[in-house]
């Protein structure tokens, strides 16, 4: 029999137990990092801090901040904090933004994060009765590997499909009465579309999804659940502090719990680093205490989000991160104004697109200029009366009113733009190369 993953001793825990707990544990966290991460044992000694300083949560302030940039210039090894034969796995960054972060994980950590993604699975509905459909990356990519070692400890039926081969994904799902699919949104939106041009909407046995590893918006979650018919649930992770699973969406889509016996989450004003108070949108800051292999402390995700300790219908108590508004490295500066681009896919999914869109940022005459390539959706493209001017005048109107400047749109037909796989690419700034 399956090990039921809702534990109501911890998930449900009065706050004041769980700030106990989160004390208790990173105190003996930072005892571990100190005497075992030199990177970070340079930082607190740089600033005066002494493991003995930290006496629980009320101190956490007190500890230096660790930033992507600093993995990077210590890879592999330097923020590793036990013996090498002790690590049994690694995973990693994709590295398209920089050299690679690799993560290491003793068989104590594996066991703690996929028991965060069996939490996650339980929150959205499973249990040894479903059929989990993996299509996220295997491999060095934490999704895959952390969603399946979840799916494992509820005891559900694995399916380790990883990304691509649409085909066949569609079959494995119809044949073997796939219950919960985990991928990224949008190769959800790209496996809603096939299965519509199949018709086989009507043969699957899909209840729920569980998407992560790139940002989505409420109008796109509307998408996905009409198009697979199903309620679709947000969870959150990074390699850098273990996977997915860090936190996670339930019933009440209204925000991700996260996981307070092993994390502890700050909000943080990303110019200052000042901490901020519940309820202030900021950058997000995790500490990792209980991971043994990388423990990172007051590492900054560069996800700008909001916190909240709202009560929750479903009983948990955990803190809940808002969905991220994306991120303060995703942010671009066009025209002297700051967009994002989940601003650009709020407006086109809001006018009836679906997520199959381009922006293409370049500089001409030493000015900048914002485009967007939207698809046509099939109904559209099969109205004879769609006028594609008019649309792109309303996309404009609607971008202007969000933005506040003028964007040059293009509204193209069906199928024109790349598909991805895994994590889209929404953003092609061409400005880089002149720099």
């Amino acid at each position: 029999m399956a090990k039921n993953y809702y534990q109501p001793e911890i998930e449900t825990m009065p706050l004041e137990q769980i700030q106990k707990l989160q004390s208790e544990r990173l105190v003996e966290q930072v005892k571990h990092v100190y005497a075992n991460v030199a990177p970070y044992r340079r930082k607190m000694d740089e600033i005066g801090v002494k493991p003995e300083d930290i006496k629980g949560i009320d101190d956490l302030h007190k500890l230096p901040f660790i930033t992507k940039d600093d993995l990077r210039d210590e890879y592999p090894f330097g923020y590793v904090a036990v013996p090498m034969e002790e690590c049994v796995r690694i995973q990693s960054t994709s590295g398209t933004t920089g050299r690679r972060v690799v993560a290491f994980y003793t068989q104590e950590d594996l066991d703690v994060w996929e028991e965060c993604c069996a939490r996650a699975i339980v929150a959205a509905g499973g249990s040894n009765k479903d059929v989990c459909h993996v299509c996220y990356g295997y491999g060095l990519f934490t999704g895959g590997p952390g969603i399946n070692g979840g799916s494992h400890k509820v005891g559900a039926l694995t399916l380790p499909m990883s990304s691509g081969n649409t085909e066949r994904q569609i079959q494995f799902m119809e044949d073997l009465g796939s219950t919960i699919i985990c991928c990224t949104p949008s190769y959800a939106l790209n496996l809603g579309e096939a299965i519509q041009e199949k018709g086989v909407k009507d043969k699957l046995k899909l209840k729920a999804g569980i998407f992560g590893a790139e940002p989505w918006t409420e109008e796109m979650r509307r998408d996905i659940e009409d198009m697979l018919g199903i309620k679709a649930y947000d969870i959150y992770g990074l390699t850098e502090i273990s996977g997915p699973g860090v936190s996670f969406e339930c019933e009440e889509q209204a925000g991700m719990h996260i996981q307070e016996d092993h994390f502890i989450a700050e909000i943080i004003n990303p110019e200052t680093g000042e901490v901020l108070p519940e309820g202030s949108v900021g950058e997000l800051v995790f500490t990792c205490i209980t991971k043994k292999a990388y423990p990172l402390l007051r590492y900054r995700t560069r996800d700008l989000c909001i916190l909240t300790r709202e009560k929750c219908s479903c009983g948990r108590t955990h803190v809940r991160m808002k969905k991220p508004k994306g991120r303060s490295d995703d942010m671009m500066v066009v025209k002297g104004v700051n967009v994002w681009p989940s601003q650009i896919e709020a407006v086109i999914l809001k006018q009836g697109y679906q997520a199959n869109y381009q922006i293409i940022v370049d500089r001409i005459n030493n000015r900048d200029r914002i485009e967007l390539q939207v698809e046509l959706t099939p109904e559209m493209a099969a109205d004879p009366e769609t006028n594609v001017k008019k649309k792109e005048n309303e996309i404009k109107t609607g971008l202007k009113s969000m933005l506040g400047i003028g964007v040059e749109v293009s509204v193209v037909p069906p199928k024109t733009i790349v598909r991805s796989e895994g994590k889209a690419v929404r953003v092609i700034d061409k400005r880089k190369l002149y720099e």
